[in-house]
């Protein structure tokens, strides 16, 4: 089925078995945030824990 928000040639998947999510490491503070900016962190402590981990000024972007 086409979607008539796509251009043609475009193609275009949902993602429902997840969430789109940006984790990002400043000064040693880790931030979990959704596309919109919500903070995702409490619903996740062990992303945050695991960031945690990563190198400074590091940034990512995926679904979890």
């Amino acid at each position: 089925m086409s979607d008539p928000a796509l251009l043609p040639g475009w193609a275009g998947e949902p993602i429902w078995d997840g969430f789109r999510a940006l984790v990002s490491v400043d000064a040693g503070k880790v931030a979990l945030r959704s596309r919109r900016g919500t903070g995702m962190g409490p619903a996740f402590p062990e992303i945050v824990a695991g960031a945690a981990q990563l190198p400074d000024a590091t940034a990512l972007d995926g679904v979890m």
